[in-house]
C-alpha cells in the first residue's frame, strides 16, 4: 500500500470540496438581498461593499490555490525528510520539532504576504485596518512562537505518554487534551494581554445599565474591560471570556465609537445570554467527541510504522504524524465535523438574541446588528450551503427574522 498516494488524493478531494466552498463565497455576491437588511447599505456603500467582497474573495481563492499547492509540494516531495536527514535530527522529540519548526518556517512563505495583503492592502484600502507596519510584524511573530510552544509541548506530551502507555494513549491524552483546552479558555484573558490593552469600563451611564443588567440577571462577573481593538481594525466586538466567577466581559473600544447606549447594552444582553445558557460550556462538552475523534486518529497513525518511510523518513515521526493529522486527517474530516457543531453554535445565536429580546432589547439588538454589519461589510446573501457547512452565526437576516416573529407573539 502506497500512503503517500492515499494522502494525496485525500488532499486532492479536500482541495476540491474546499474550491466549491470558495465558488459559493464568490457567487454569495449574485444573490438578491432579502428585504430586512437592504436598508444596511445604500447604493454607494453597496458598490463599495461589492468591491470589497470581490478583492476579499479573490485573494481568498489564491490564497486557497497555494496553500494548497505548497502542501501538495511539501509532503509529495519528501521535503520534511529532506530537511530532518539534511539537519541529522535523531531522536523522537529532536526529529518531531525539527518537523514542526520547519513546516511553521516553510508556511510562513506564503501565509505572510498573504496575510500582509489583506490586512494592510485591502483591509487599509477600505478603512478597516489600523495597525502599522511594525505592529503587524510583531504580531507575526509572536503568533509563530505562540503556535510552536503550544504545538511543540502537545506533540512532546504525546510522545511521552505514547511511550510510557502505548493503547492506553488514547484515554489519557484524550484527557489530558480536553484539559489543556479548558486551561487555555481559563488563560485567555492573560494570552490576550500578549497583543492587546484592557482598561476597565469607565464609570458612568453605561456602566450603570450594564451592572443593573447583570444584578437583574443574578449574574456575577470579574470585571468589565475595553480592549484596545481600534490598534487593529475599525471593526467591532464583544465577548466573555473565563469560567465562574472570574469571567470577564471584554467590549472593543470600536463598539463604544460605533453604537449608542442602547446598542452596546443590547449587544451585551446578547453575550449575557451565552453566558445564561452555559453556551460556552456546552461547546467545550461537544468537543469531547472531537478531541477523542482527533486522538484515535493520531493513535492510528502513530501505530503504522510502515507509513512514514513513503514519506522520505527511516521510522516513525511523530512530528510528520501531527502535519499528516491536521494537514490531510482533519482537514478532511471538518466539514463533516463543523456541520454538527456550526449548527448548534447558530442555535445558541439565537438563542442569546432571544435573551436579549426577553430583556426588551429586541429593537435596539437588531439596530446594532445593522451597525455591525455596516461597519464591517459583512455579506447580506451568503449561500445556504455555506451557511449551514461552515457559519458559527446565522446570517443578519436569519437573525433579524427571528426577533421579529419574537416581538409578534
Amino acid at each position: 500500500m502506497n500512503y503517500k498516494l492515499i494522502a494525496l488524493a485525500v488532499i486532492a478531494l479536500t482541495f476540491l470540496f474546499q474550491t466549491y466552498m470558495e465558488w459559493l463565497e464568490v457567487k454569495s455576491a449574485d444573490r438578491p438581498i432579502p428585504d430586512n437588511v437592504k436598508d444596511i447599505y445604500d447604493a454607494e456603500a453597496y458598490g463599495k461593499w461589492l468591491q470589497y467582497h470581490k478583492e476579499k474573495t479573490r485573494l481568498s481563492l489564491i490564497r486557497h490555490l497555494v496553500s494548497y499547492l505548497f502542501t501538495f509540494i511539501l509532503i509529495g516531495g519528501n521535503v520534511y525528510a529532506l530537511i530532518i536527514n539534511g539537519l541529522s535530527l535523531s531522536g523522537d522529540y529532536a526529529a518531531a520539532i525539527g518537523v514542526l519548526a520547519a513546516d511553521m518556517l516553510l508556511c510562513l512563505l506564503y501565509i505572510v504576504p498573504f496575510e500582509y495583503v489583506d490586512s494592510m492592502i485591502i483591509e487599509q484600502k477600505y478603512g478597516f485596518n489600523r495597525m502599522t507596519k511594525k505592529t503587524f510584524v510583531i504580531d507575526q511573530i509572536k503568533s509563530v512562537i505562540i503556535n510552536l510552544i503550544l504545538t511543540g509541548g502537545l506533540c512532546c506530551l504525546f510522545i511521552l505518554i505514547h511511550k510510557a502507555l502505548g493503547n492506553w494513549l488514547l484515554v489519557v491524552f484524550s484527557v489530558v487534551l480536553f484539559l489543556f483546552i479548558l486551561l487555555i479558555a481559563f488563560l485567555y484573558p492573560i494570552f490576550s494581554k500578549i497583543f492587546n490593552k484592557f482598561e476597565p469600563l469607565p464609570e458612568g451611564e453605561l456602566r450603570e445599565r450594564l451592572c443593573r443588567l447583570l444584578e437583574e440577571n443574578n449574574c456575577t462577573v470579574k470585571e468589565i474591560k475595553v480592549m484596545d481593538g481600534s490598534k487593529r481594525s475599525s471593526k467591532a466586538n464583544a465577548y466573555f471570556s473565563g469560567f465562574g466567577k472570574m469571567k470577564t466581559i471584554v467590549l472593543y473600544d470600536t463598539l463604544l465609537e460605533q453604537m449608542s447606549a442602547d446598542e452596546i447594552v443590547a449587544v451585551f444582553a446578547h453575550e449575557m445570554g451565552h453566558n445564561k445558557h452555559k453556551d460556552t460550556l456546552k461547546m467545550q462538552l461537544m468537543n469531547i467527541v472531537n478531541i477523542v475523534l482527533m486522538v484515535l486518529v493520531a493513535w492510528a497513525l502513530v501505530s503504522v510504522s510502515a507509513i512514514y518511510p513513503d514519506f522520505g523518513f527511516t521510522g516513525l515521526n511523530y512530528g510528520f504524524a501531527f502535519l499528516l493529522l491536521s494537514a490531510v486527517c482533519l482537514a478532511f474530516l471538518s466539514p463533516f465535523v463543523g456541520l454538527f457543531s456550526s449548527t448548534l453554535s447558530r442555535r445558541f445565536e439565537y438563542q442569546a438574541d432571544r435573551f436579549a429580546a426577553e430583556n426588551g432589547y429586541g429593537p435596539a439588538l437588531i439596530s446594532a446588528l445593522k451597525v455591525l454589519a455596516r461597519n464591517s461589510f459583512v455579506c447580506l446573501t451568503p449561500h445556504p450551503l455555506l451557511v449551514k457547512l461552515t457559519y458559527s452565526h446565522p446570517t443578519v437576516s436569519q437573525r433579524i427574522t427571528a426577533l421579529m416573529e419574537y416581538k409578534k407573539e
